[in-house]
């Protein structure tokens, strides 16, 4: 009788301290605000920078507040992270509060996630091995926030220093949600003042040329090569134009790579100078590549973002004219 009391008492004790556990158990998840389902796999695939969006910015500080182009990639209960410009991929930074970590020779990242106020928001932090915090940047937040527009992305880059650190935002989507400019009207032979070895020098001594065929069978062909200061060879590219539905097309393959077209968006001659504008709003960079001829018969091609920012340009002659 004592015995079966006792077991009974036993159990009963037993069915309670688990449903205190259970209780606080969900109260330690509910911490941590739960994403719903659609919303999370917004977050999903590979995007591309179309906009600045930090208030009080001169046109040339205009640029992404992260990379050009970086992946999500959703999994239950966490978010798997591609190309965010800390030079580790594949990080998966879970929603339930864990960190994940990773050492380097001289630094050690901790990343840490949560779904807040509507948007997937981590924090890396980098500390020296060894104690301590590196020289430079010590704490990153970004925030991914889906609107009609697109995903807007936040970085603040160390929000806990004094003065509050600095934050920029940009507005990134997936490719095939970015319009391509409309193509402007042009055959081949619009572009044979382009035509010619063309030849430069860069600011750190390397020569630079590019080498364009004539206009012919509707399309230009040509070769790029970058040359450094001790006579090695250590870029090339192909590249051509083309026709295509009453337009023309710009084709670049760095280093013989897969070619990335750009659409002939302005072309235009005034007073001897040539201009021809290409665009591909839906590449992480360049977006834009310009050729121009100046009247003085000088060529000049820039590659940068479609506004603002600040461009590269690369200045030539023709071949065995005076520099």
């Amino acid at each position: 009788m004592h015995v079966r009391n006792w077991l009974g008492l036993a159990f009963a004790l037993l069915a309670t301290f688990s449903a205190a556990a259970a209780a606080l158990a969900t109260g330690a998840r509910a911490t941590q605000p739960s994403a719903p389902a659609d919303e999370l796999r917004a977050l999903d695939g590979e995007w591309i920078f179309v906009e600045d969006k930090t208030d009080g910015r001169a046109l040339e500080q205009l640029g992404p507040p992260m990379a050009s182009k970086f992946s999500m990639r959703v999994e239950e209960g966490a978010v798997v992270l591609d190309g965010h410009g800390s030079g580790h991929r594949n990080v998966r930074i879970a929603l339930d509060g864990s960190v994940a970590e990773f050492t380097e020779p001289k630094t050690h990242s901790r990343y840490h996630g949560s779904w807040k106020d509507g948007a997937f928001e981590y924090e890396v932090a980098f500390e020296r091995v060894g104690g301590g915090a590196p020289e430079g940047i010590r704490l990153i937040r970004r925030t991914f926030r889906m609107t009609p527009d697109g995903l807007l992305v936040s970085v603040a880059v160390d929000p806990l220093a004094g003065g509050g650190g600095s934050e920029s935002r940009g507005l990134y989507r997936h490719a095939e949600d970015i319009a391509m400019p409309t193509p402007a009207k042009a055959v081949i032979a619009d572009m044979a003042w382009l035509a010619g070895a063309w030849v430069g020098t860069r600011s750190s001594g390397s020569s630079i040329e590019e080498r364009w065929s004539p206009p012919l069978g509707g399309a230009m062909l040509a070769v790029s090569r970058t040359v450094n200061t001790s006579g090695r060879m250590n870029a090339f590219e192909y590249l051509r134009i083309v026709e295509r539905d009453g337009g023309l097309v710009y084709v670049a393959q760095p280093g013989g790579a897969r070619g990335t077209e750009f659409v002939l968006s302005e072309v235009s001659a005034e007073n001897g100078a040539r201009r021809a504008v290409f665009d591909n709003p839906r590449h992480d960079y360049p977006k834009r590549i310009v050729y121009e001829v100046t009247a003085e018969g000088g060529l000049s091609a820039t590659i940068g973002q479609l506004k603002g920012g600040t461009p590269r340009r690369f200045e030539f002659k023709r071949e065995g004219e005076a520099k």
